[in-house]
């Protein structure tokens, strides 16, 4: 490889010590391609003046902007299709005979890269119409990348990010057109809290979800990270919350806290009982459908 061994073992040590990726020297040419725009955008001239700068200065823009660049990840509408039927058919059922009292659920979108994934929840959920009348409906959206948030926040498109998954149908009607890109309707956004956040960071703070989405996000850490990572979200589920999980990914070897729910690839439920302790931190934001 072309950049040097204990330059990668660096940048390698601080990936993992700050986001939890774990990237092997195979992968070596990720860090060529996705740092080279960094090195241009801090004035270096290489990625080895990357790594002088970060050991001689701790400079944390530089360092913020290297984590973001390696821990972006692309996104598309209802990808994979599946879950979201899933969530539904099989899920939703379940959250309006639970909470029917409350009339209320949470959704955490984990990883949510440019907002795709929580904005297709916000549509499948606005698709339901009156039997959602009057319920309270949080969906979260968290991402590690500052940009990331930002662009989610904004809900802007290109051509090509709106062919790749979305019906025509919701296009038509969840969107509308600016210029050469498209917008995600007022009504859709409002649905959705975008923040930053780190899944090594203590989970408390965001409260307790109904529905957790972290798909195709442990497949880039170690199995002791995945472990912390899946057991802290059991601390922030009810006794009938669930997990979606990528179709690459499993709890088998992780954690013998959640379960998969049966005939449903993908789907984990509790395994034991709710861990005592957690509370509800406040909502960070009601959207009525």
């Amino acid at each position: 490889m072309t950049l040097r061994s204990d330059d990668f073992q660096f940048l390698a040590n601080l990936l993992k010590q700050q986001s939890g990726l774990v990237i092997s020297e195979e992968k070596v040419y990720l860090l060529e391609s996705r740092l080279g725009p960094i090195a241009r955008k801090f004035n270096l001239n290489s990625i080895e003046d990357i790594v002088a700068r970060l050991r001689s200065t701790h400079d944390a823009k530089l360092s913020e902007a290297v984590i973001e660049s390696m821990t972006t990840n692309e996104s598309s509408f209802f990808r994979d299709a599946k879950p979201f039927d899933q969530f539904k058919n099989i899920v939703l059922p379940i959250l309006l005979e639970q909470n029917a009292a409350k009339k209320s659920f949470r959704i955490w979108s984990a990883a949510s890269s440019s907002g795709q994934e929580a904005y297709s929840l916000a549509m499948v959920l606005k698709e339901q119409g009156a039997k959602l009348a009057g319920w309270n409906i949080e969906i979260i959206g968290t991402d590690l990348s500052r940009e990331m948030v930002e662009r989610a926040k904004d809900g802007t498109y290109t051509q090509f990010e709106v062919q790749r998954g979305l019906p025509i149908q919701m296009l038509m009607k969840y969107f509308k057109q600016e210029g050469e890109k498209w917008r995600v309707s007022e009504d859709i956004r409002k649905m959705v809290t975008y923040r930053t956040f780190n899944l090594l960071s203590d989970f408390t703070s965001l409260g307790v979800f109904d529905v957790i989405f972290c798909r195709n996000v442990l497949i880039y850490f170690d199995t002791p990270t995945k472990t912390r990572i899946l057991e802290n979200m059991v601390r922030q589920l009810p006794p009938h919350g669930v997990v979606f999980l990528g179709g690459a990914e499993t709890v088998l070897g992780i954690t013998e806290k959640l379960k998969p729910m049966p005939d449903q690839r993908g789907i984990y439920a509790l395994n034991v009982n709710k861990p005592a302790g957690v509370t509800v931190a406040p909502p960070l934001q009601a959207a009525r459908v």
